[in-house]
């Protein structure tokens, strides 16, 4: 056991966010996200919520302040008539972090084409719609 480690964040995840670079990107993924066939270091927190692993995750990540949008969310497609009202809590949690940040939002399609390219793929309960994030790695100061 280490001390100031939230404890809803798992040895291996803990061992993934360690091992990351400046710049490597991790995906926060949804109940619905299809993380086996997107990549191969899958990190499995089903019984946990998006707002909570990204509130945990950033008690330990540095966001990457050299680019112009360290977060991506999944556009919503068009004619889902659909308002994720996840994105405000995640807003309010990256918002309540020492980070700054900038979001951007991509097709769905280009935000999987994203996702295979990153380091990992944490696999959340979550069953908000569109509550699938990505996070840019920054360096620690």
């Amino acid at each position: 056991m280490l001390k100031r480690i939230p404890k809803i964040l798992s040895p291996q995840l803990v061992k993934t966010l360690m091992e990351m670079g400046h710049g490597d990107e991790i995906v926060i993924a949804d109940a619905n996200f299809p993380c086996n066939s997107i990549s191969d270091n899958v990190i499995s927190a089903v019984g946990l919520s998006g707002v909570d692993i990204l509130q945990a995750v950033l008690e330990l990540f540095p966001l990457d302040s050299y680019v112009d949008e360290q977060v991506l969310l999944m556009e919503v497609v068009p004619g889902d008539d659909y308002k994720p009202l996840i994105w405000d809590k995640y807003k309010s949690v990256l918002s309540d972090s020492d980070e700054s940040f900038s979001i951007g939002y991509l097709e769905r399609f280009a935000f999987y084409e994203r996702a295979k390219k990153s380091y990992a793929v944490i696999a959340t309960g979550e069953e908000a719609l569109y509550a699938n994030i990505i996070l840019k790695k920054g360096v620690v100061k």
